[in-house]
């Protein structure tokens, strides 16, 4: 069973020094691009992510701050990234929650451009945990048969989450092998940010998820209370919900 592609599709894994978007560091990024014609190409780039790691970080993945030292920093190796995922789907395991968003982050924060509408993206584990609730070691034991190995390593968990994607449509029919189905079989939330801070209403406008003014339209709150929309940005945000806020703002005054 090989996934049927019509453009190409990273699938990629991240290890970071922790779990905030807003602030925490890559320390090592892997893709595995699948092209439509099956010909494949990886990159595994360690990072230095120019703050210390924590202990308890290291103590998951196996990287410590002696290890990255002397690895480029995210800004040297983003141009690489950038023309490794243009014009493709992104793929991974739990990646609609942590990995796309925090690498959105990076990118924004070292001034490189992100837009999600560009690439469909594809949880494999929206897929298991609505198939076969499990962490990823199971269902590539479910899936594949087989035990991973180096677990969180990127490398590993990479060709991990490809190899039970390709099981996952060979095993269910009702799972379709077509990007655009799995993109919208994978997507829980429907929001205009990745970090799930702004939704969409029936009308396709932008409202807030959180906060006083929650399930209203930005538009209609940025015309009537102004200083919100000031106090949105100097607030601890991930750059891309303040790029949201920012977009939608100046079409609230167009």
């Amino acid at each position: 069973m090989e996934l049927k592609l019509h453009k190409s599709i990273c699938f990629f894994d991240l290890e970071t020094t922790g779990i905030n978007v807003s602030k925490d560091r890559i320390v090592e990024i892997s893709i595995l691009k699948v092209n439509p014609n099956q010909s494949k190409e990886s990159k595994t780039w360690k990072v230095n992510p120019q703050i210390p790691i924590p202990k308890e970080s290291s103590l998951i993945h196996g990287i410590y701050d002696k290890d990255v030292e002397n690895a480029p920093i995210f800004k040297e190796i983003a141009p690489q990234i950038l023309e490794m995922i243009k014009d493709s789907d992104l793929a991974g395991y739990n990646s609609n929650r942590f990995d796309i968003p925090l690498l959105a982050e990076e990118l924004l924060r070292n001034d490189f451009e992100f837009d999600i509408k560009k690439h469909r993206p594809i949880d494999v584990q929206v897929i298991f945990h609505k198939m076969e609730p499990r962490t990823l070691a199971a269902a590539y034991k479910f899936y594949c048969d087989s035990d991973l190995e180096n677990a969180h390593s990127a490398s590993a968990d990479t060709l991990a989450t490809y190899e039970v994607l390709k099981a996952q449509v060979e095993k269910y029919d009702a799972v379709e092998n077509d990007m655009k189905f799995l993109h919208e079989f994978t997507t829980q939330n429907k929001n205009a940010d990745l970090a799930g801070f702004v939704g969409l209403d029936k009308e396709g406008d932008e409202i807030f998820n959180f906060g006083k003014h929650k399930g209203k339209k930005l538009k209609e709150i940025f015309k009537s209370d102004q200083g919100y929309y000031s106090w949105l940005m100097h607030a601890d945000f991930p750059l891309y919900s303040k790029k949201i806020f920012t977009r939608t703002k100046l079409k609230s005054v167009l």
